[in-house]
């Protein structure tokens, strides 16, 4: 069966990580070990957020939608990296391949507007904090996130429309455990260099403004803090330090694969594994250690949960 597009190519071939059969072993112990600490710590937050009253507020609403969005990201790719990690010939139809790619980019291009979100919601509580529940009302929160969705959809299918009419017919091995637009557009049957700007331009220029957008957004917040608290900045710094150590680990991978869209080294698909693997199983830690609402609660409804099961 051809592809979508009416070329050659039905499937293709994902190289994956390389090693021996003891070390794809303990890959794959590892990688599911992190996957579990997704699902588990994801909806963790989700489950804390819906169910405690303490918790209905814009930031948490924003952190759970966050947390949902995570645990998407990594189930477009981490299971079958690591079902594919024992297997010998690791091959994905055409069909699949452009599926995950399209969720991919329509998770990531979703998170880059929570990302966005949650720095205007911090912006708002910290520097206009009279009006800041007018500011982030329900229905701006539920807009926000319905902006996310749309954006990273549209992201997606621009990115989709585009690689769907290159024609492919050979060779058919990327050299990844996923399929991407990077990787895939160097498979086409015609020069790549001349789609390179199209896959800056859309993925490369949006990943390294949002990045920079949200850098500049938590200076100008904490200036404005440092201005009204006299040089105290601690209380702004605890706020942000969760956040801003989220985007620096979200972003820096994308900034370096999406840069340089036609990698030339394998070093990107490790990148790859830094943002669908290790920061979605970081990010509830990072926000659990760093919130103090969400430990007191999350601390309380397991006392609780211990005292039930002793006496009951």
């Amino acid at each position: 069966m051809d592809g979508l597009n009416g070329s050659g190519v039905s499937e293709f071939v994902l190289l994956g990580l390389s090693g021996s059969w003891e070390t794809k072993v303990i890959l794959m112990i590892t990688f599911s070990l992190l996957y579990l600490g997704i699902i588990l710590g994801n909806l963790f937050v989700v489950f804390l957020v819906i169910a405690d009253s303490h918790l209905h507020s814009p930031m948490y609403f924003l952190l759970a939608n966050l947390s949902f969005n995570d645990v998407g990201l990594s189930s477009t790719t981490v299971p079958r990296m690591i079902t594919d990690l024992l297997t010998e010939h690791k091959v994905i139809s055409f069909q699949s391949c452009m599926t995950q790619t399209c969720f991919i980019h329509a998770f990531g291009g979703t998170e880059m507007v929570l990302l966005i979100a949650m720095a205007f919601d911090r912006y708002a509580a910290i520097c206009k904090p009279l009006h800041y529940l007018t500011i982030m009302s329900p229905k701006t929160c539920v807009l926000l996130i319905v902006i996310s969705w749309v954006t990273g959809v549209i992201h997606a299918m621009f990115q989709f429309s585009f690689v769907i009419n290159l024609p492919f017919c050979g060779p058919n091995k990327i050299d990844s455990f996923c399929c991407d637009f990077p990787r895939i557009i160097q498979l086409a049957c015609s020069d790549a260099a001349n789609f390179e700007f199209v896959v800056t331009a859309n993925s490369g220029v949006i990943t390294i403004g949002t990045f920079f957008l949200l850098l500049l957004s938590y200076v100008f917040i904490l200036v404005t803090v440092w201005k009204r608290s006299s040089g105290d900045l601690s209380k702004a710094l605890g706020t942000l330090s969760a956040h801003i150590t989220v985007v620096v680990l979200f972003f820096t991978p994308c900034i370096f694969i999406y840069m340089w869209p036609f990698p030339t080294s394998s070093v990107d698909k490790y990148m790859f594994i830094v943002d669908f693997a290790i920061t979605p199983a970081l990010n509830p830690v990072i926000y659990t250690l760093r919130n103090k609402d969400i430990k007191i609660i999350a601390t309380q409804r397991l006392s609780k949960r211990c005292h039930c099961d002793r006496f009951c």
